[in-house]
């Protein structure tokens, strides 16, 4: 079975100094494995975002099927190579409140008590008039 290809970001250069390669390469090598069929751009966002990409061969390998990650689509976009929306490559995620759990008798603990069920018979002796 023929895998995959994918438009992918390979990071090179020296360390606390990234600067990125687009390349084309099977979706079974790993990102630092250095194995790849083409490099088709370069991109140095430390030098003002200095990038250099061969639009062309970029629409030559997804005409031949090979798929482009999240964020070098949102690039490709960026520069007009392609149309369409970007894609949210970093999506927050949302924590859910817990709802208040029932007791026993069907009543959830958050719900105020009502006012008429307390009488000044049943009172606690810090509510009790002091005499």
């Amino acid at each position: 079975m023929a895998d995959m290809l994918k438009i992918r970001m390979q990071r090179v250069g020296r360390v606390n100094n990234p600067s990125f390669r687009f390349v084309v390469t099977d979706s079974q090598n790993a990102t630092r494995s250095g194995k790849f069929l083409e490099v088709l751009g370069s991109f140095d966002y430390r030098k003002g975002g200095v990038d250099t990409i061969d639009a062309e061969r970029v629409k030559h390998w997804i005409s031949k099927g090979a798929q482009v990650t999240d964020n070098v689509h949102n690039y490709l976009i960026g520069k007009k190579i392609l149309t369409g929306k970007k894609k949210n490559v970093n999506p927050v995620k949302v924590v859910k409140k817990e709802e208040p759990k029932a007791d026993a008798k069907g009543v959830s603990a958050a719900a105020p008590k009502e006012a008429s069920a307390a009488t000044p018979a049943e009172a606690t002796p810090a509510e009790a008039p002091k005499a």
